[in-house]
């Protein structure tokens, strides 16, 4: 059996009209929603059925809210679904097996196919210019996949629990499954795309919805530094970083306010940024060398 784990964030309605689509094709799945928005229940509200709903008393982000949902779950393999995301059909029971029989594979993610009819879901990592970046694949063939989104993958929750789950210093949003999936990748565990599996996900609705252009540019600045403070144990790759940062930053006080907001507001997590640094079995190179 699977566990299905939907964390949501005052999207009632999409999540609402989203289940009664899905619910027919998870009933061999124990279904798990987290609701993220303390100002509002949903117990009054979600369809009559087997639904375990766990209501945060405070808004803890998308990674702490999969994560509580995560802990709730009975099964050791658990779909990660986005409240705005739409099956067709039951092609994600294909992935159990996969995942099952191979102790090497932490995660498969699923194809996504966007309000725009783009298939999206296959990524990859890599270094430039001072930083880790992260980007669509040019391709949508079954193979390793960089990260697996935390909207539409399935995920081994015994090897995530090994590797310490989400961690909560990406709240609200963004680089969470990034920074999951590359300490899965450390840890020697691999990630894997299947193109078979399709979903509909129209990506950053929800976050739109509720955060500002300006907000949201300036949290994706702040989590991609803590990723790298955090992960990158390279000599020459931090040291690149840090040269970058010091010939953009006379720049970026002028031109780019979002960069430095996250600049300072990821030193301020400095401390909290270092506790989390570990050793682990695979280096940098190693990891993004896979991805060229």
């Amino acid at each position: 059996m699977i566990s299905v784990v939907i964390p949501t964030f005052k999207n009632k309605s999409q999540l609402i009209d989203n289940l009664h689509q899905n619910l027919a094709l998870m009933t061999q799945c124990e279904v798990v929603i987290v609701n993220d928005d303390p100002s509002s229940s949903l117990k009054e509200d979600l369809p009559k059925g087997d639904i375990v709903l766990v209501e945060n008393k405070t808004n803890l982000g998308f990674a702490g809210a999969i994560d509580v949902g995560i802990k709730h779950t009975n099964n050791r393999y658990v779909i990660l679904l986005n409240s705005d995301v739409l099956l067709h059909d039951t092609s994600y029971l294909s992935a159990l097996s996969k995942i099952r029989d191979d102790e090497t594979l932490f995660a498969i993610s699923f194809a996504q196919r966007e309000q725009n009819n783009m298939t999206v879901g296959k990524n990859t990592i890599y270094w430039r210019d001072g930083f880790f970046h992260h980007k669509k694949a040019g391709d949508l063939n079954a193979g390793i996949n960089g990260w697996a989104e935390g909207g539409a993958c399935i995920i081994d929750k015994k090897k995530y629990e090994e590797i310490g789950g989400f961690d909560k210093l990406f709240s609200p949003f963004y680089w969470e499954d990034v920074d999951l999936s590359y300490r899965a990748w450390k840890k020697g565990f691999k990630i894997l795309f299947d193109p078979n599996i399709i979903v509909d996900h129209h990506h950053e609705s929800t976050i739109k919805k509720f955060f500002s252009v300006s907000t949201i540019k300036k949290i994706a600045y702040r989590n991609q530094f803590i990723f790298i403070w955090k992960n990158i144990d390279d000599t020459m790759l931090l040291l690149s970083h840090l040269a970058y940062i010091a010939s953009k930053l006379p720049i970026m006080i002028f031109r780019d306010h979002a960069f430095i907001w996250g600049l300072l507001s990821a030193i301020w997590r400095i401390p909290a940024i270092v506790k989390r640094k570990t050793k682990y079995q695979l280096s940098d190179k190693q990891i993004l060398t896979k991805f060229i």
